[in-house]
């Protein structure tokens, strides 16, 4: 309730006491019995089924521009290197998916090496050529954001490491200057968001991004979140990791690297509370791949 009040001060409030009639109407429109919730954040999620049994999952959320991407992300993905769309309804913010089974975490995997070659080949699956990105969210758009950082904190960078965010304004000046087409990224890209399925490992909760392809590694640098790493671990890891990236993707390393640099810092200012605390992990994590 409190992420769904903050993320929409306007909306929210209302929203969650509209959800148990959105819950009815979907279950009505779909034909569909629903079962427990899962972890929630922004979205109701929970299990549903058809009167044949077929097992579903039901995502209802504020609707917003993100959730409208997400529809045209899962859309265009017709189920190639995803979870199948099968209905929706970007107006009311109701998706209707295909439940994948068993549903295990790419994170559940001891196994980083094999873990991150699996990510890989997920990630070519569902990257797609795209033009003018309509309907779609910008990656630009998102580090447009990081322009707000020292207006918030009268010209000072306040708990961001003054180096940290000099940093990621260079080399986001140099990632963006390329000629190359953007592709729709899922934008999210991490182990909690890799499912064993039935049909092999597929992705879950795209954003729909369009942007240079190489900052869809960059979350996956940073996770599982939950890892309890040493520095030295960290720095061994991300250096594996990268190379594994570079070798089957074609990126070059230090572009992987500039990525991850810049979404740490973006991620650590969205985790940014109003009392100026929160986003210490992903401040961490910058500091981490400065030192690689």
């Amino acid at each position: 309730m409190k992420n769904i009040v903050q993320g929409f001060p306007s909306e929210g409030r209302r929203w969650l006491q509209d959800l148990p009639g959105l819950l009815d109407e979907a279950a009505r429109r779909w034909s569909l019995s629903l079962g427990d919730p899962f972890l929630l954040s922004y979205n109701y999620v929970c299990q549903a089924a058809r009167p044949d049994g077929t097992p579903l999952v039901l995502k209802i959320g504020v609707p917003n521009r993100e959730l409208t991407s997400e529809i045209n992300a899962l859309r265009l993905y017709a189920g190639q290197g995803a979870c199948r769309l099968l209905e929706a309804d970007a107006e009311k913010g109701m998706l209707l998916e295909e439940r994948l089974l068993p549903g295990t975490m790419l994170a559940t995997l001891e196994d980083d090496d094999l873990a991150t070659g699996i990510a890989t080949e997920v990630m070519l699956k569902i990257w797609r050529p795209i033009g003018e990105a309509e309907g779609f969210l910008s990656l630009r758009g998102w580090f447009e954001g990081l322009k707000r950082l020292q207006a918030r904190f009268n010209g000072t960078t306040g708990p961001f490491p003054p180096q940290h965010v000099a940093t990621a304004e260079a080399l986001l000046s140099q990632l963006f200057d390329r000629s190359t087409p953007d592709v729709l990224l899922h934008g999210d890209f991490h182990h909690y968001n890799i499912l064993r399925s039935e049909r092999g490992w597929l992705a879950i909760d795209p954003k729909g991004v369009a942007g240079p392809a190489e900052y869809e590694a960059a979350p996956l640098l940073m996770n599982p979140i939950d890892a309890k790493l040493s520095e030295s671990d960290a720095i061994r890891r991300t250096r594996r990791r990268i190379a594994i990236l570079s070798e089957r993707l074609g990126f070059d390393p230090e572009r992987l690297r500039a990525w991850a640099i810049c979404h740490s810092v973006l991620s650590s200012w969205w985790d940014l509370e109003e009392d100026g605390s929160g986003g210490e992990s992903s401040r961490a994590w910058t500091d981490i791949f400065m030192s690689l």
